[in-house]
């Protein structure tokens, strides 16, 4: 079973460099530009993974978050938030109130992020 993450950023090269670390690793990766394309391709896709930004056009990562926990059918799905440096989230917050799995501050390492993705989707497949 191949393991599916949707990123949605509206920053070309934050999504190319993703989903090339992500590829690379065995992971089928799929990208919306923007909330709304990517709340589209969540529910019909239904990942295992999702990794929002924070700041996209049409709809937010937060706003994008609360669609997902909302619907029974994407309210399970981990979610991590990217945010740009210097940018104030509260991560215990945003854990408590949207049930993310984390928070990765721009610039990331994709190779940690890989680890975090990886991470879920393990725990995703014992839960299942």
């Amino acid at each position: 079973m191949t393991n599916r993450v949707i990123v949605c950023d509206d920053e070309a090269h934050i999504t190319r460099a993703i989903s090339m670390k992500l590829s690379k690793a065995g992971l089928t990766v799929q990208w919306a530009a923007d909330g709304q394309a990517g709340w589209e391709l969540i529910q019909r896709e239904r990942p295992d993974v999702v990794i929002t930004d924070f700041q996209m056009p049409r709809l937010n990562g937060l706003d994008l978050i609360r669609r997902m926990r909302e619907c029974e059918q994407t309210r399970d799905i981990p979610v991590l938030l990217l945010t740009a440096k210097g940018f104030e989230v509260d991560e215990d917050e945003l854990r408590r109130e949207l049930d993310i799995a984390g928070v990765v501050v721009k610039p990331f390492s994709p190779r940690e992020l890989l680890k975090q993705v990886q991470t879920l989707v393990e725990t995703a497949r014992t839960e299942a």
